[in-house]
């Protein structure tokens, strides 16, 4: 039987890029997204036109009704959940921190944060060999932001990342004797539409010149590292967290 991921945030960006790499290294792979049903479909039709296997689902990761469904439907699906891959994400127009109200607050951490545990907490729930799983991988999709703050753009989306990085340190080690794994991604200025939905297309561009390697990266590049930190190659890999960055 195939191993099976869920990827949060799957439909787009990052999270498609993990999916259909995950597909080519023979995952069955389900796809939760929130809102955008086509490019969901797109990403799926695509995997099953290369031989692989994939569903998605529509869940929001903030609801928890929702978060058990989504695990429902993939398990139904594929069977026993062996990796899921937290990367679904949400930042706001840029702003300084004085200009950030409690209802945007609410929104970013919501998913950023809230989402991420939910997820988490009921792929532990599955997983837990104390819960009677065999074992499994959580991944989860950070951001250099959480080190270096996002001044004058997104300082709440980097506060976000930041208690990601300290939800992957206490989570690894409280389920290390469990059979799960728990590490990060920490990706840097990637070729997203996520710096378009904070208001600057050309954001990359714009900070490239900062990066050692001197350019942006790809969500190519940042998938192949999460499928690094879920493949038995990482066996020995718990609360770690991988730059990938260019340096930055």
């Amino acid at each position: 039987m195939k191993k099976s991921m869920i990827v949060t945030g799957g439909s787009r960006g990052i999270g498609a890029a993990v999916a259909r790499l995950a597909a080519q290294r023979g995952y069955a792979v389900c796809i939760a997204y929130r809102s955008d049903a086509e490019a969901a479909a797109s990403v799926v039709e695509d995997i099953v036109t290369h031989g692989g296997v994939a569903l998605a689902v529509k869940a929001d990761t903030g609801v928890e009704a929702d978060v058990r469904r989504l695990f429902d439907a993939a398990q139904a699906a594929f069977g026993p959940i062996d990796a899921l891959v937290n990367n679904a994400g949400i930042l706001e127009q840029q702003a300084r921190v004085e200009a950030i109200d409690a209802a945007r607050l609410s929104r970013v951490f919501g998913t950023n944060v809230i989402g991420v545990f939910l997820c988490s907490a009921e792929a532990v729930r599955r997983m837990s060999t104390k819960h009677g799983g065999r074992g499994g991988s959580i991944v989860n999709v950070s951001s250099r932001a959480s080190r270096l703050g996002s001044p004058g753009e997104y300082v709440d989306y980097a506060a976000s990342k930041a208690a990601v990085d300290t939800l992957t340190i206490g989570l690894a080690k409280e389920v290390a004797t469990e059979g799960i794994r728990v590490n990060a991604v920490s990706p840097g200025l990637i070729h997203t539409e996520i710096h378009a939905r904070g208001g600057e297309p050309g954001r990359v561009d714009r900070l490239a010149k900062g990066v050692p390697m001197q350019r942006g990266g790809t969500a190519e590049e940042v998938a192949a590292a999460v499928l690094w930190l879920a493949s038995d190659e990482a066996t020995y890999c718990t609360g770690s967290n991988i730059d990938v960055a260019g340096g930055r």
